[in-house]
């Protein structure tokens, strides 16, 4: 006997959220094929910065980084689940929202490779792909701080020390590779470690129990009204 639509989706209720990525996708690939940069991002610092094809590994490791503990703390810990993705959805919507009204972009891709080896393909790969534009803030750095935030303050991994300074080590390296591939300026960077404050407050700091039970009691006295009638 199949479950009832309503049964399926409060079993589910919690990746309900995750469906938030089409939105991002679908405005993402909206800017990078109409939007044109008005900004052009460069720092002094990003003359001073090799470019270094090895830094490819722990820039796609990223995917994995940010999948996996999406995927884990939905399993283990809901309450850490949501605070992660309160962190992640709201940086990258205002990452996006950048974007549109101040569009910006780089030009700090070599010209040509100074080593052509496979990681270099790779990096040559990427950049067919994925344009020079919509940098400032950096969501690979920003997305990182959130997952390594999530890590050192879960409670489910507070014993667990080669987890959280394993997280660290590749956080760093993540926020490295954006600047040694010249994927993102220094200023990217740092703009994402300013706009990563906020969130962190928002996230972790604030209590949101008051507004969730109001919440609740505003559902409640929905079912209770409708039932009624």
């Amino acid at each position: 006997m199949k479950k009832p639509l309503s049964a399926f989706l409060y079993q589910h209720r919690h990746c309900a959220i995750l469906s938030y990525f089409i939105i991002y996708l679908a405005w993402f690939c909206y800017l990078e094929r109409t939007v044109r940069p008005a900004y052009w991002i460069h720092s002094w610092l990003d003359d001073l910065i090799p470019f270094q094809e090895l830094f490819v590994i722990p820039y796609l490791f990223w995917f994995f980084y940010v999948g996996i503990a999406i995927a884990f703390f939905l399993r283990r810990s809901p309450e850490e689940y949501y605070r992660l993705c309160a962190f992640l959805f709201t940086g990258m919507t205002l990452c996006l929202t950048i974007y549109t009204f101040f569009p910006n972009g780089h030009h700090l891709r070599p010209w040509s490779f100074p080593r052509m080896n496979v990681f270099s393909e790779i990096v040559r790969i990427i950049y067919s792909v994925d344009s020079c534009t919509n940098v400032d803030p950096s969501i690979h750095v920003l997305n990182s701080l959130g997952v390594h935030i999530a890590v050192w303050r879960s409670e489910v991994l507070k014993d667990k020390k080669w987890v959280r300074y394993g997280s660290l080590v590749a956080c760093i390296l993540i926020c490295m590779s954006t600047v040694f591939l010249k994927q993102h300026s220094v200023e990217d960077v740092a703009a994402a470690c300013v706009v990563a404050v906020p969130l962190y407050w928002m996230a972790y700091r604030f209590d949101w129990s008051p507004v969730l039970e109001r919440l609740r009691a505003a559902r409640r006295e929905r079912r209770e009204r409708v039932k009624a009638e």
